[in-house]
């Protein structure tokens, strides 16, 4: 097929890596263009991320020699030379609401990793598998915005990938939900960090990520929310609390989840695991290039999922589940597990512009 060129924004740090590790042979994309703050730019990518090089394979050959553009003053260069854009800038989130739109009303379309467009009324935060139709509100966005082509679309906190998608099937299915409890342990990558440049880290537990909690308990009630009136209304319920830790983990968000089901809505533990392990997304039925082929995986092993073991399950795009059991004050509880840079971040939002590709929200320039 002709390939889509892409850019990346925001492309020295971590996630900005592994988009480019990502797009490396990409059946799809083609890294055409990287950008970044003004201190790196006019480097080679090679040398901007040199000595800061956080991903365990080299730097991709076809990204070495790029020079770096600047993110804030080459909008329109960037536009002209792409069919679309990934962004993950570290700014302000006032400066990344503003550079987004100029970049979607520049006509290039963005697939963001960032959060400050997520509360965005008309900007679909989309999980693939969970609700690929929120993309329907992008021609309510682009009337707004006054363009043909350029739009905005997020994904997700990182933090939700390792129980949403674990409770999404279960209400697909019938069996609503009244009100949950996640506690999250997550890895330090999450922050950008590695454990060499975060020694206190080893050793350590910190009961405490800035805002993640929030962004926890109502982040999956927008993913779970429908399209009214050129708005995404977010979903009334399940009510979820949510506390969230970082653990000495280089990869890997684990998810301790209590869950209490409507009244009469209660299915069985031989239920909820076939509905799991059978459950297929619009990524799957479209056979996208980076979808897990099979979206959950359970375990039946008392002391599984690990995220040393399991987080790379099927390119590190799928979420694990074990240890299902009754609860003495909730109805069920169970164990989650997704790779919070993969699927939690880079990887779904290669995955979410495949989807856009392909359902024809992003086209190749004329």
């Amino acid at each position: 097929m002709n390939k889509f060129k892409v850019a990346v924004i925001g492309c020295t740090g971590m996630v900005g890596q592994r988009f480019i590790t990502l797009l490396e042979n990409h059946p799809w994309f083609q890294l055409t263009a990287v950008a970044a703050s003004p201190r790196s730019a006019g480097k080679s990518y090679e040398e901007a991320v040199s000595g800061r090089w956080a991903m365990k394979t080299p730097i991709p050959k076809e990204s070495r020699s790029l020079v770096i553009l600047d993110a804030q003053a080459d909008v329109e260069k960037i536009a002209g030379m792409v069919d679309f854009a990934f962004c993950a800038v570290d700014m302000k989130k006032e400066e990344i609401r503003a550079l987004e739109e100029t970049y979607a009303k520049a006509e290039c379309p963005i697939i963001s990793n960032n959060s400050a467009h997520r509360w965005t009324d008309d900007v679909p935060m989309i999980v693939p598998e969970l609700n690929p139709e929120h993309a329907q509100i992008i021609p309510f966005q682009r009337k707004r915005l006054g363009t043909t082509r350029g739009f905005i679309a997020v994904k997700s906190n990182c933090s939700i990938q390792s129980y949403a998608p674990l409770l999404s099937p279960l209400m697909k299915a019938g069996y609503d939900i009244d009100r949950v409890l996640a506690c999250t342990y997550q890895a330090i990558s999450g922050a950008g960090k590695t454990f060499e440049r975060w020694p206190e880290m080893v050793d350590n537990l910190i009961p405490y990520i800035g805002g993640e909690e929030e962004k926890s308990e109502q982040e999956p009630l927008k993913v779970w929310g429908h399209i009214e009136d050129g708005k995404i209304l977010k979903a009334a319920s399940p009510s979820i609390t949510a506390q969230c830790l970082r653990v000495p983990v280089s990869d890997g968000h684990t998810a301790a989840v209590f869950v209490k089901f409507a009244e009469g809505k209660k299915p069985t533990e031989e239920q909820i695991k076939a509905i799991w392990t059978q459950f297929r997304g619009r990524a799957q039925e479209l056979e996208l290039p980076s979808a897990p082929k099979q979206f959950i995986h359970y375990f039946e092993e008392p002391d599984r999922p690990q995220a040393k073991l399991d987080r790379d399950l099927e390119g590190g795009m799928a979420i694990t589940a074990g240890r299902l059991r009754p609860d003495s004050q909730y109805d069920y509880k169970f164990v989650g597990l997704s790779h919070n840079t993969l699927r939690g971040a880079a990887g779904g939002g290669v995955l979410l512009a495949e989807l856009l590709c392909a359902e024809g929200y992003i086209d190749h320039k004329a």
